[in-house]
């Protein structure tokens, strides 16, 4: 006749005492371990962000076309402002499309703000292929 006990739920399994080791309890966790993970993880993911946004977020080097005219079969004239650090330089990227959207032109310019100025208003001529539709500023990046 087998041993029944009142405190064992039916269907659980049964061990011998000493027979398979220690029984670990179940329950205690390391929630302390886990939030220190967690605090690691998100100063990562934060030195990350800093460093990808100095990198490819919002730039010092800005530019906005004012108008373009002067447009021929030969050539558009690009009227742009760029915002560059305190008294530095940028070299823009400029082009012209055809009404098509094709380019029909693009040419590369540096400019340099005054000495504590950070705007720099300029004028550009972009030489064409075909006529012009519109002219435009690509980019600026650092000069160099």
């Amino acid at each position: 006749m087998s041993e029944t006990h009142a405190t064992i739920a039916p269907g659980a399994p049964v061990f011998p005492p000493g027979r398979y080791g220690r029984r670990r309890e179940p329950g205690r966790r390391r929630p302390l371990l886990l939030v220190l993970v967690g605090a690691l993880l998100l100063a990562l993911l934060g030195l990350l962000s800093v460093k990808l946004y100095g990198q490819y977020g919002d730039p010092d080097y800005r530019a906005e076309v004012i108008t373009y005219t002067g447009i021929t079969d030969s050539r558009v004239v690009v009227e742009f402002r760029v915002t560059v650090p305190e008294g530095g330089s940028a070299t823009c990227l400029l082009r012209a499309r055809s009404h098509d959207g094709a380019e029909v032109g693009h040419v590369e310019t540096t400019v340099t703000a005054a000495p504590g100025e950070r705007h720099v208003r300029t004028r550009q001529e972009v030489p064409t292929t075909a006529r012009p539709f519109i002219g435009e500023v690509l980019r600026c990046r650092p000069a160099g």
